[in-house]
């Protein structure tokens, strides 16, 4: 199989030991391949929302021989999944905003004991407030390179109990509990952005400069 690449192995290293794991956007299903051959689950649901790439997954799967074992499924995030058919579910690779629709979309997820690993590309903190305000908890957050590039996971859970948050929460999560480096220099990049983004709104948008130059003093302080 080909290697795992360092995002992928990230997402893998956050999962639970469990017995089915559904991988929304599985794209050439090298996480699926993975999570049985290290003996993560007994069983994968991958699904795509295109034929192409899930034709793609099909053929890996089936060199890696492992077709009795990844159920392959065309699916618009998890509108093609059943309620209990999987105790983690893992969405990475897409934007925040269209993480935070599909499990929007899901109402079922709000039920029962599911883990959720989230890796957006792009707008983290509209996930983590879609989060907030829809009764997830935020359990753990950590931070990968790949080729150049860092990426920030969520492992996260629904939770009947009420949760207390900071003033700019979403825009730092659970980062800076992280031992891990990168979760730092992921922080100061993003001061550095919310500064560069403040500067270049000037006096058009006072308000939202201010704001702006409020959550990097809080990142700073972090």
């Amino acid at each position: 199989m080909k290697r795992l690449s360092p995002r992928l192995k990230e997402a893998a290293a956050l999962v639970r030991k469990v017995d089915t794991i559904a991988d929304v956007g599985t794209d050439h299903a090298y996480l699926p391949i993975y999570l049985i051959e290290h003996g993560v689950c007994r069983r994968v649901i991958a699904s795509d929302l295109r034929t192409g790439p899930l034709e793609n997954a099909r053929a890996n799967v089936e060199a890696a021989g492992l077709s009795e074992r990844i159920e392959l499924r065309l699916s618009d995030g998890l509108t093609n999944y059943r309620p209990n058919e999987a105790q983690d579910i893992v969405i990475a690779g897409m934007g925040g905003i269209l993480i935070a629709e599909i499990l929007d979309k899901a109402e079922w997820l709000r039920h029962g004991d599911r883990h959720l690993v989230l890796q957006p590309m792009t707008h983290a903190e509209v996930l983590r407030a879609y989060l907030m305000a829809n009764g997830y908890r935020i359990l753990r957050e950590s931070v990968c390179e790949d080729g150049g590039n860092l990426y920030c996971f969520l492992s996260c859970a629904h939770t009947d109990k009420p949760q207390k948050y900071d003033a700019f929460y979403e825009y730092y999560g659970e980062l800076p509990n992280s031992s891990d480096r990168l979760a730092g220099v992921y922080l100061r990049r993003l001061k550095d952005r919310c500064l560069r983004e403040a500067a270049a709104v000037g006096d058009s948008d006072r308000p939202r400069a201010d704001r702006l130059r409020r959550i990097a003093q809080k990142l700073e302080s972090l």
